[in-house]
């Protein structure tokens, strides 16, 4: 084969593998955005104190 169509032949390989490998970050990026709005609701902050004997933090009771 001439150069020219080895080289035009890897040129299209790559730009096929840049267009799938952007469609599929795209669409797990999508995913896990609707995941986190999904998991935003359900969390709740816990405050914490310093327990003077051990030295451990506990949820303040």
């Amino acid at each position: 084969m001439p150069p020219f169509v080895v080289v035009a032949l890897g040129a299209l390989g790559a730009v096929a593998l840049a267009k799938l490998i952007s469609s599929e970050t795209r669409r797990v990026n999508e995913a896990l955005d609707r995941r986190r709005k999904a998991e935003t609701g359900d969390l709740k902050t816990v405050r914490l104190e310093r327990d003077p004997a051990t030295g451990e933090y506990r949820p303040r009771g």
